[in-house]
């Protein structure tokens, strides 16, 4: 049976992770009945660079930064998660290493933390925790630029899920996952594929009529044994072009309220599809979840 019983929410108390926090945790949360873990780490060092400088912080210093950060987590969304079973740990170190060994630890079901990006780089960037979680952590993580924008109290649906797949060893899991989640909240589910262009000098598609048809029929059939593997039924959208582009635009066409790729995990098993993930999340208007 499919459960997130256990929610990791990294916590900065900055506004990036309000989205995750305010909308998506108590949504799921209540849903699943999970216990939803705000962790907030200390880095030993100061703001703004002195890691690199090796300006460590004095013990007295680091208590008092310690103090202060347990301060604002017992209070931190008291209200918006007062619904909740919430736990609320302090730990002082390195971010991502804590995040990932904590959700290893309590065999964490999902991990949701905002992407960092800012501005007209938003597309291009993701913060260096999360990329370090997205590459170390084995379970699914949920991440999303909508997390960074001031939104008004609205409530969350999950109506439509797409599941981007690759056809490689690693696309059950993912969308295995999305099946199990589109079933839990009735939501549509499509999945989508995306043949990639040969041409990449010149992104054009010198692909003759019958080779085209050859390669989609081939992807639509992979896909109907896949969905059968997994015993789901779904939608299925085919492309042609750049992988990330894409996905993320058949997204945003369909109006997906969450976007599930494939992301491999630490072990090894990454398929040729991690190295798409972190674009679409870079680019993705709407939630991702990468399992």
């Amino acid at each position: 049976m499919f459960s997130l019983r256990k929610i990791l929410l990294p916590i900065d108390f900055s506004d990036r992770c309000l989205g995750a926090a305010r909308y998506a945790a108590p949504y799921l949360g209540n849903h699943f009945s999970s216990e939803v873990t705000l962790l907030h780490v200390v880095p030993p060092y100061l703001d703004f660079g002195a890691e690199e400088l090796g300006l460590s912080l004095s013990g007295d210093w680091i208590e008092k930064r310690k103090s202060q950060a347990q301060r604002a987590l017992d209070s931190f969304l008291s209200e918006e998660l007062r619904q909740l079973s919430v736990k609320r740990v302090l730990a002082e170190g390195d971010a991502a290493r804590h995040i990932v060994e904590y959700a290893h630890s309590q065999q964490t079901n999902l991990i949701m933390m905002p992407t960092h990006g800012h501005g007209p780089f938003r597309r291009l960037l993701l913060g260096s925790v999360t990329s370090k979680v997205l590459h170390d952590a084995d379970c699914p993580v949920w991440t999303g630029v909508h997390a960074n924008k001031h939104r008004p109290a609205e409530p969350m649906t999950l109506d439509h899920i797409v599941c981007a797949v690759d056809l490689q060893r690693h696309s059950r899991n993912p969308l295995k996952w999305a099946s199990s989640l589109a079933s839990e909240f009735k939501a549509k589910l499509t999945v989508v594929h995306v043949v990639a262009s040969l041409d990449w000098q010149t992104q054009s598609y010198y692909f003759t009529h019958e080779w085209r048809d050859y390669m989609m029929g081939k992807a639509k059939a992979d896909i109907e044994t896949l969905l059968q593997d997994v015993e789901s039924r779904a939608a299925v959208v085919l492309e042609l072009g750049d992988i990330a582009e894409s996905v993320c635009s058949a997204a945003e066409r369909i109006k997906a309220d969450l976007l599930v790729v494939g992301r491999g995990s630490a072990a090894g098993d990454s398929g040729r599809f991690r190295t798409h993930a972190y674009a679409i999340i870079r680019r993705s208007l709407c939630p991702v979840v990468s399992v």
